[in-house]
């Protein structure tokens, strides 16, 4: 599930590190195609709402199969396109389909024990950021080696092959739930709006994801810009430093069922909130740059770990009902950084982008410290 998870969730990201690449091909501009890649946490953010809650609804096996068939053919079809506008289209669906992560998570979190599930989330949460990060390396390496129309025939493959491992692995469990599918999606608001742990948790995990973004777009951008002007290649083995970072979530799982989600969190963000700020002064060194980049995602990836185990802790006969609407709210923060990064990177600088995200991980922070009993989950008293 893990493995299915990371290459769902990396389809979205193998053509950051290519922007270059594929500005120069369709006559565009890097600001053009990182809006148009921005596209993809916009679609993220349907996939969630109309997608995510199908596995309570029916057979998961079945459900996330569709899915990755789903999403191998939307990238086979963004790897024959000619103009940006269309590029951004077929990477809305990409990104909508994509969401079969979170829909995996779900999964995993209904399948677990109750006193594993921090631990399970952990292990497949670390599938899902291996897969953020490995899809930019993976992208980087072979858009330079057989161009990005290339690389992305290969992971429509890849999630093709996760379509049938889907319906061969995953356990024929029964619907978890007997709610109406309609009746869900229109009640994924409502949730936010009158859950007080599940509205805390979905806000400053917004804000978080916000920087995590910002700072991985810019990057992309600011590395292909003078005075750099790296291949994409080189841009996307800086995403190493954070695959590097995300071995710390199994860790983060177990410290969440054994302390509570609250320290953890905070820990992870004051880890973070620091890296951000060294990341901003320091993008000419690249030692300085990936050792910060591994504390950066280290230090987010645990703060999620943490934070989504409390959501998915509220209805665990349910948990992909919760867990959609926590994503949502997760992906708006995600898909302004998105955009975000790479514009402000051209209007501002790098320096003021990455200290833009490191004052939002402070606002997430002091969220966190302010609601101390929302924070403290349901089920996860320290131990």
């Amino acid at each position: 599930m893990a493995l299915a998870a990371a290459i769902g969730t990396g389809s979205a990201y193998p053509l950051q590190p290519a922007m270059a690449d594929v500005a120069d091909a369709l006559n565009s501009t890097i600001g053009a195609i990182g809006v148009a890649l921005a596209a993809a946490p916009v679609g993220y953010l349907i996939g969630l709402c109309l997608l995510v809650p199908l596995v309570d609804r029916f057979p998961p096996g079945r459900v996330l199969a569709a899915q990755f068939g789903g999403l191998a053919v939307a990238l086979a079809s963004a790897a024959a396109v000619g103009s940006t506008p269309v590029l951004g289209g077929l990477i809305g669906v990409v990104g909508a389909f994509s969401a079969v992560g979170a829909g995996i998570s779900s999964v995993a979190g209904r399948l677990a024990r109750s006193e594993r599930r921090a631990v399970t989330l952990g292990v497949v949460t670390a599938g899902i950021s291996a897969g953020i990060l490995a899809g930019r390396i993976a992208g980087g390496w072979l858009s330079d080696a057989y161009g990005w129309r290339a690389m992305l025939l290969v992971f429509a493959a890849a999630c093709a092959g996760s379509a049938t491992g889907c319906l061969v692995l995953i356990p024929r469990v029964p619907a978890g739930a007997n709610r109406d599918y309609l009746a869900t999606v229109r009640s994924l608001p409502r949730l936010i709006v009158r859950n007080r742990l599940l509205r805390s948790a979905a806000i400053r995990g917004s804000a978080w994801f916000f920087a995590f973004c910002a700072i991985w777009a810019g990057l992309a951008a600011a590395l292909a810009e003078p005075p750099y002007s790296y291949p994409a290649e080189r841009i996307g083995r800086y995403a190493l430093a954070g695959l590097a970072g995300m071995l710390i979530t199994p860790l983060a799982g177990a410290l969440t069922d054994r302390i509570g989600p609250r320290r953890v969190i905070l820990c992870g963000l004051a880890l973070a909130g620091a890296a951000a700020v060294g990341v901003a002064l320091g993008l000419s060194s690249p030692v300085q740059t990936l050792a910060c980049l591994a504390l950066f995602d280290a230090g987010l990836f645990a703060a999620q770990v943490a934070n989504q185990s409390t959501v998915l802790a509220i209805d665990p006969a349910a948990p992909a009902r919760f867990n959609g609407a926590y994503m949502v709210v997760y992906f708006v923060g995600g898909s302004l950084g998105t955009a975000f990064g790479p514009l402000a990177v051209g209007l501002l600088g790098w320096t003021a982008t990455a200290l833009i995200a490191a004052a939002a991980i402070a606002f997430a922070a002091v969220l966190t410290t302010l609601d101390r009993r929302s924070v403290a989950g349901v089920g996860f008293e320290p131990t």
